[in-house]
């Protein structure tokens, strides 16, 4: 058997990708993150087919689950939300595996920073603007952040910052960010509810509006903060990726 950790997306049941749906269609055992990942998703898998939402569940409840289906020679489809890289507490469940000698393998999804620039129609990096995106979160009742990556140290880099699990801690983005040159209080802010959903909400402001606008909104949770200046670019430059003077292998120099 094989546990298949599977991206299901940000929310939309045809942002799976094909991988992974039939990987749910085909697996005895589904377990599922029910507060982010869409019943439409789950409701694939095959008749008779256990299915589990985990998220009440402890790390311990989830493991006897899968060492049971193991036992029985179950395939198991183990879906997060997003992409199992990222925050998804892949690395401890992974960890557990291992010293249990239980296969798996990782089948990526659609992140929802993606998603949302994809919603909001926006290219995250701009020519001699910004060519960085940074994905980080901000520390409040979870693990710490380590040393070095907090939003003014990251903030240094003038990047596009994806700045995930932290709506209830907008004024702490606010303080760290506003006084830094690349961004500064007039800095575009967007704050994506439920990227993918039905009831997705995209609320654009500032740095120094944003956390009115929540309030307002009345957001606390499931929500990304994007914040930089290629978020409202105008005025930028081409790139050189089509420019007629860039030649390349495929793009040779033309005789005039």
């Amino acid at each position: 058997m094989t546990v298949h950790f599977i991206g299901a997306g940000p929310g939309a049941p045809d942002l799976i990708t094909l991988r992974g749906l039939r990987l749910i269609q085909s697996c005895q055992v589904c377990l599922y993150a029910g507060s982010l990942v869409p019943a439409e998703i789950v409701a694939a898998a095959p008749d008779g087919a256990r299915v589990i939402d985990t998220a009440p569940m402890t790390l311990d409840e989830i493991l006897a689950e899968i060492a049971d289906a193991h036992a029985l020679g179950h395939d198991v489809a183990r879906v997060h939300s997003g992409d199992p890289s990222i925050y998804g507490a892949t690395a401890e469940q992974m960890r557990r595996l291992d010293a249990l000698a239980i296969p798996y393998d990782v089948t990526p999804g659609v992140p929802a920073f993606a998603a949302a620039a994809a919603a909001l129609k926006l290219e995250l990096t701009v020519p001699e603007l910004c060519q960085s995106i940074i994905l980080t979160r901000t520390a409040m009742k979870s693990s710490a952040m380590p040393q070095g990556e907090e939003l003014e140290t990251l903030g240094a880099s003038g990047a596009t910052l994806a700045i995930h699990l932290s709506v209830r801690n907008l004024a702490h983005i606010e303080r760290s960010l506003s006084p830094l040159p690349a961004y500064g209080p007039d800095c575009p802010a967007i704050i994506a509810y439920r990227v993918g959903w039905p009831d997705a909400l995209f609320l654009r402001g500032t740095l120094s509006t944003m956390r009115r606008m929540a309030r307002e909104a009345k957001l606390t949770r499931t929500a990304l903060v994007l914040v930089g200046r290629a978020l409202d670019a105008k005025g930028f430059v081409d790139s050189s990726l089509y420019d007629p003077r860039h030649v390349h292998v495929l793009r040779p120099a033309r005789s005039q």
